[in-house]
């Protein structure tokens, strides 16, 4: 699973960044829910790992000045390529 939130935060409208992380993770095929703190993405290893270079470089490039992303591997599922730990 990862988390995330970029900043600045607007209260006005949805900044470009913002659309710029909710794409690289939908496109990215993993199951969204946006909370009232931050946004969180499931899906396999692969696809989330994936998922959050994307999101790093889009939202830079759409002028977030800051990122925070959390990675956490969900109960039961693999911890990473070939069963290894994913730090």
């Amino acid at each position: 699973m990862v988390e995330f939130t970029t900043e600045p935060f607007e209260l006005d409208g949805f900044p470009e960044h913002a659309k710029a992380a909710r794409r690289a993770v939908d496109e990215a095929g993993l199951a969204v829910s946006v909370g009232p703190f931050g946004t969180s993405a499931e899906g396999d290893a692969e696809q989330a790992l994936a998922a959050v270079t994307r999101l790093l470089r889009e939202t830079l490039a759409a002028g977030a000045s800051r990122i925070s992303v959390q990675v956490s591997v969900l109960e039961g599922e693999p911890e990473g390529p070939e069963g290894g730990d994913m730090q």
